[in-house]
């Protein structure tokens, strides 16, 4: 699925877009937060594909996946 998830430096600042498209992942996922379904997101962005959303979806988990927490001392 990440596939459809590019990194690119000169799109969008090197954020993490739809791949073809300047859609970040994080608006996206911004999006579905605030309640958007996936028929909103396919009627507001033609570009977008239903398989594009459920890589963004993917891409986020993958990334929090890998992600180093360190716990701070409340001291």
């Amino acid at each position: 699925m990440t596939d459809r998830v590019e990194i690119n430096a000169d799109v969008m600042q090197g954020k993490p877009v739809i791949r073809g498209t300047r859609i970040p992942v994080e608006l996206v996922l911004r999006k579905l937060a605030e309640g958007a379904t996936t028929e909103d997101l396919l009627d507001a962005y033609p570009r977008l594909a239903a398989d594009d959303i459920r890589a963004a979806l993917a891409y986020a988990a993958d990334t929090i996946a890998h992600e180093t927490v360190t716990a701070l001392s409340s001291q």
